[in-house]
């Protein structure tokens, strides 16, 4: 059962000595979490996000110690963003704790409405890349997962052989897609620390900069590729081209001359994950609109083939 704003605003009070809540409305963050902004007697707002299952507690158990881990970065300017510093916590009676923090203010980023040049594509391209750029141990300290480049290719193989099981995607389709996974070309990268799960609703934006990255709880080592690709897909072309103009003159020694490419199949096989996502949680409506998806990108590669 989801908990109610008044309870989450509870749990706040609970978790952040001295924070008397004034009012609370609900809030969406990604993930399996109930979460509310809470505006204090002192008009300051807070972020409070309680988890629904255990497994969405061991990710934000691990979220909570990288967190830590980055405010080293952002304090000596590594990272030119700010990410969540964690106020407090509240145990749970059913186990785990609620975490609490100061929202951060700023504009969620409207990819749509990028522009080409030196203002905020730019700052997303050098933001992601100071990502790139960070130590490996920083996440594999926190017990979050690592991977070479071949086991994660071998991850998109398993993903494209499970979805075709579902007889939903265009031969064509999957047929480019396979002859691009067997591409060994295509995978020759270097492992980086990758956010995992950057969106429109992670990214704060103020005056032309990115301010803040949230929703830590997927980082990884892993391939570069999966940070860039929802940009990439998203943004008009010639937004897209500053980001990744920016990315790669941010980036030192990076030796990745398929990157732009594997990014734009990594955004293709997205939808691959979302029709899995309908098909094992048995959502037909999620099956039949990454069906239709499925449908549109093939006739669009078509037409560009």
């Amino acid at each position: 059962m989801a908990r109610t704003p008044l309870a989450l605003a509870a749990l706040s009070t609970a978790a952040v000595p001295g924070l008397e809540a004034a009012s609370v409305r609900t809030d969406s963050m990604p993930g399996d979490y109930d979460t509310a902004v809470v505006t204090s007697q002192d008009d300051q707002e807070w972020v409070v996000r309680a988890p629904r299952s255990t497994v969405a507690g061991a990710a934000l158990e691990a979220e909570i110690e990288l967190l830590e881990s980055l405010k080293l970065y952002v304090d000596t300017g590594v990272l030119p963003f700010v990410v969540p510093q964690i106020a407090g916590f509240a145990l749970l009676p059913e186990g785990g704790r609620a975490v609490v923090h100061r929202r951060i203010v700023g504009e969620w980023l409207d990819v749509e409405a990028l522009a080409p040049g030196p203002g905020l594509a730019a700052d997303l391209g050098r933001a992601i890349a100071a990502i790139h750029e960070l130590p490996a141990s920083v996440v594999e300290g926190c017990g979050l997962p690592g991977y070479t480049a071949a086991e994660y290719r071998d991850r998109r193989m398993s993903e494209v052989d499970e979805a075709a099981k579902t007889g939903r995607i265009p031969s064509t389709l999957l047929h480019r897609w396979e002859a691009a996974l067997e591409d060994v070309s295509l995978w020759k990268f270097q492992p980086v620390v990758v956010h995992g799960d950057l969106a429109a609703d992670q990214m704060l934006v103020d005056r032309g900069r990115v301010v803040a990255i949230s929703g830590w709880s997927e980082a990884k080592v892993a391939d570069p590729a999966d940070d860039l690709a929802w940009l990439l897909v998203a943004a008009p072309v010639e937004a897209a081209d500053s980001i990744m103009e920016a990315y790669l003159l941010r980036r030192t020694e990076l030796s990745d001359p398929r990157l732009q490419d594997r990014a734009l199949l990594v955004g293709e096989l997205a939808l691959a994950r979302w029709l899995l996502h309908g098909v094992r949680h048995k959502l037909p409506e999620v099956v039949e609109d990454a069906t239709a998806m499925l449908a549109d990108l093939d006739e669009a590669t078509r037409e560009e083939g």
